[in-house]
């Protein structure tokens, strides 16, 4: 039997949808409960509307990346394990490598799998995964005395260490394609000069639609610019 007979089999279908259904109904509960909990703490409508009109934007160009490279991943495991591991994950770059250990592990190679490939490929693609959930799961709960204890008592000190957490994680993302000397090191460099210069337009001329929209015109820009190289 071909491969992809089985990967886009109905029952595939149904246990990928059942896997989706819970991601989306978490995501609801917890929607509900920070509608509740906001209340509580004094964030007004104002600043929840502000909050989800920010990420819509700021998500629409890693989302079209996830979409440009799961085209590569459909022709290869199928419709419903792509569309589930994207919906759970949602790295592209990540995927496609299990997938391909995976199927190096079973001699044969993505495009050209077994049933018996196709099933050691996501197998692979599932069990390199499970790390974030399980630890998440157990150690979640005590982030907050982490916090405090990185913050040395002081609350006023948590923004900060955000801060310098999230630009960690974006250089950390990022220096390694900066040295590359290619495509993405261009995306790379041009990209942060756009979002340098946003920075300073704002400052100067303090528009909501530059806050917005900075971030998101800045990968845009560094994206098209590196097509031309």
């Amino acid at each position: 039997m071909n491969y992809l007979e089985i990967a886009n089999s109905p029952w595939i279908w149904l246990a990928c949808g059942l896997c989706v259904g819970w991601v989306l109904l978490q995501s609801a509960l917890f929607v509900r409960k920070s509608l509740k909990v906001r209340k509580e703490i004094g964030i007004t409508d104002q600043q929840i509307k502000s909050t989800v009109k920010v990420s819509i934007v700021t998500s629409l160009g890693p989302s079209l990346g996830i979409v440009v490279g799961m085209v590569a991943l459909l022709l290869s495991l199928g419709y419903p394990i792509s569309w589930y591991r994207l919906s759970y994950i949602g790295s592209v770059a990540y995927e496609t490598t299990a997938a391909e250990l995976g199927a190096q592990a079973a001699g044969e190679a993505l495009g050209a799998l077994s049933p018996n490939g196709f099933a050691t490929a996501v197998w692979t693609m599932i069990l390199g995964a499970m790390g974030a959930p399980i630890l998440t799961g157990l150690f979640t709960h005590k982030m907050d005395k982490l916090q405090n204890l990185m913050a040395g008592g002081k609350r006023e000190m948590l923004p900060v260490i955000s801060g310098c957490c999230i630009a960690g994680v974006f250089a950390f993302l990022t220096c390694d394609r900066v040295f590359r000397f290619d495509s993405q090191t261009v995306a790379a460099l041009v990209g942060f000069a756009a979002m340098a210069l946003f920075c300073g337009l704002n400052k100067k001329a303090n528009k909501k639609w530059i806050h917005d929209w900075a971030f998101t015109l800045s990968m845009f820009i560094g994206m098209g610019v590196s097509l031309l190289f």
